[in-house]
């Protein structure tokens, strides 16, 4: 008797169990479509550097079309050498914004340190072979004094690099006296100061070993961004550091040997400088902590952190050196070669918040 009742009770937990299997199969929800717009917008958001890469040869096509000159070997190196210096301090500039930081010191560490370089190799007259390594590391520890006062301090990166800028370009005037150092004087006390300014000739146009350094810097730390620890530390930082943190990275070490690494770049920088322009001036580079912002901005790394290619870095500043060239040949006025410089910073960070929307 008690299995003729159970019967219609299995029956019916087995029908029960039935209906949560239909209802688990009506609960799942087809993935919405994407537009074509959608698709774009995944794509770029994966590919970061495919924007600036469209963008510089959309603009070296237009370019050439319009100026007859471009596409001349001479041109085209010119463009490489001016490029040059910006492209090392964009690099600094990468390593530091990955992390959702800013450097706006890094034209004045690249400044002190060709003075520091300067100063002791030629005024003082120590050889220049240990000169560079001194001057290298004033800029190691200016990074490095950057880099404390925002990792144990926690001091926001925009203040603390604003009020080091100042601080850096003081030194820059009490050691240098504002007097500049002649190329001469550098070439019969301290020649080594300007071997990055020498040049070779490759199918009909001309190099400057500072443009191969700077290529070989590009490619060292693609590398290490990309396939070391460090380097997938500074994206996890950029990203979220309380996340950084708890996954067990040591956010303040490497914060500070970011900031210290900048700094060493910024020197190396001044060091190509000095054979780029043949002097020692207190006064160049003003403004290539701008410059190098740009040339981030523009290469598709992301001002808020943790996105971002140090190749992208090198289009952006190649865009930048394009339009200038571009626009210098068409004839058009240096104001509006600034606007268009200007322009194309908002609309890259503006393709940057958008991307920052796409969905998961």
């Amino acid at each position: 008797m008690a299995e003729a009742t159970g019967a219609p009770g299995r029956r019916a937990m087995q029908d029960f169990e039935k209906g949560l299997g239909d209802s688990t199969e009506v609960a799942q929800f087809d993935e919405p479509k994407r537009s074509l717009l959608q698709h774009i917008q995944h794509f770029l958001h994966s590919h970061p550097t495919a924007v600036p890469i469209i963008v510089l040869l959309v603009s070296v096509l237009i370019f050439g079309s319009i100026a007859n000159n471009f596409f001349t070997p001479f041109n085209m190196t010119l463009i490489v050498q001016q490029v040059t210096i910006i492209g090392i301090l964009g690099i600094a500039m990468t390593l530091i914004i990955l992390t959702a930081g800013i450097d706006l010191s890094v034209a004045a560490i690249m400044v002190l340190s060709t003075v520091v370089m300067g100063g002791l190799g030629v005024n003082l007259g120590i050889p220049s072979a240990i000169a560079v390594p001194i001057g290298l590391v004033c800029g190691i520890l200016c990074g490095a004094v950057n880099g404390g006062l925002v990792t144990f301090f926690r001091l926001p990166p925009f203040i603390v690099t604003l009020g080091t800028w100042k601080i850096f370009f003081a030194l820059v005037l009490w050691l240098s006296g504002g007097q500049s150092i002649r190329s001469q004087d550098i070439d019969a006390a301290a020649p080594l100061l300007k071997v990055f300014g020498g040049t070779f000739t490759l199918f009909g146009a001309q190099f400057t070993t500072g443009s191969v350094m700077m290529l070989i810097l590009f490619i060292t730390f693609w590398y290490v961004l990309n396939w070391t620890a460090w380097g997938r530390h500074v994206y996890a930082i950029g990203d979220d550091r309380e996340a950084a943190a708890l996954s067990g990275i040591n956010t303040d070490r490497v914060l500070l040997s970011v900031y210290a690494v900048a700094g060493g770049l910024c020197a190396f920088a001044g060091w190509v400088a000095i054979g780029r322009v043949g002097s020692v001036s207190p006064q160049s580079f003003f403004e290539g902590n701008l410059d190098a912002i740009t040339a981030v901005v523009i290469g598709g790394t992301s001002l808020f952190g943790g996105r971002g290619s140090i190749i992208g870095t090198l289009v952006g500043a190649l865009i930048v050196g394009v339009f200038r060239s571009g626009l210098n040949l068409s004839g058009v006025d240096v104001l509006w070669q600034q606007f268009a410089v200007g322009a194309l910073i908002i609309i890259a960070v503006a393709i940057d918040q958008w991307l920052r929307k796409v969905s998961a």
